[in-house]
């Protein structure tokens, strides 16, 4: 058995690390530098950096924050936010970023996803989605960090993407998110269901069972999160022997 990723995201606006809930009330963290290196002493397997506002005000991620990560990491790190050409990821990628994700740039744009699986490789490429449910349990995919809804539904938007060549899929439930009170689980499990690539859980991690929910019930492969790490609520080595002792694989 493959061991679960534990994954910090750290989100990026204005180049501090920044916190909301439910993708509102926006405050800031700390340095996203130090953070991750601080993350990367502590045993996390990967982290993310997303530029949150990137797509919404049309920048570009900013490349000389990743060269200063890359210099300062020492484990494999996914950078999104602003990124709609292939150019984009190929300055990204060459700046030290391991893998890139792309998120509202490839619902308005699909074949974007072939092209950058064409040029780099499936396994750089992280297609990030942002739902929310209803009452009936749709869920619509959107794009601009949560503001905007699109036609797209979050299962058959997951299988075009694995399709068109994403490497993993991020899904994060705009329902959960910040919440604290656990992952959406059934909705992780019907896609991990559906696809052939790892699919990683964001959005509602509060404490360490919901670590444990979102490896057996929500079948993730990997567990991201942000404002428990960040506000010291759990540390990732006490989570990685929490989940040893519940029977999760994990790398210690």
């Amino acid at each position: 058995m493959l061991a679960k990723r534990i994954i910090p995201c750290l989100d990026i606006r204005n180049g501090q690390t920044v916190k909301g809930v439910n993708f509102v009330d926006i405050q800031e963290v700390g340095d996203p530098v130090e953070l991750g290196a601080i993350y990367a002493g502590q045993g996390a397997d990967e982290l993310v950096f997303l530029d949150i506002t990137a797509s919404h005000e049309g920048r570009k991620t900013f490349v000389e924050l990743v060269k200063r990560i890359a210099r300062h990491i020492n484990i494999p790190f996914t950078v999104g936010g602003g990124i709609s050409e292939l150019k984009d990821a190929e300055k990204l990628l060459s700046a030290g970023a391991d893998k890139i994700s792309i998120n509202s740039s490839a619902v308005r744009n699909p074949k974007l996803i072939d092209d950058m699986a064409l040029n780099f490789g499936s396994q750089f490429v992280v297609v990030a989605i942002d739902a929310r449910g209803d009452e009936n349990d749709y869920w619509t995919v959107t794009v601009n960090g949560g503001r905007i809804p699109t036609e797209k539904e979050l299962f058959s938007w997951a299988k075009e993407a694995e399709g068109r060549g994403a490497g993993e899929i991020l899904f994060t439930s705009m329902n959960h998110d910040g919440t604290k009170k656990g992952f959406a689980n059934q909705q992780l499990a019907r896609l991990a269901d559906s696809l052939r690539i790892p699919v990683i859980a964001s959005g509602g991690a509060g404490n360490m069972s919901h670590f444990v929910d979102v490896f057996t019930l929500g079948k993730a492969d990997a567990g991201l999160a942000a404002s428990i790490f960040h506000y010291k609520e759990i540390m990732i080595p006490d989570l990685k022997s929490y989940l040893k002792e519940n029977g999760i694989v994990v790398r210690l």
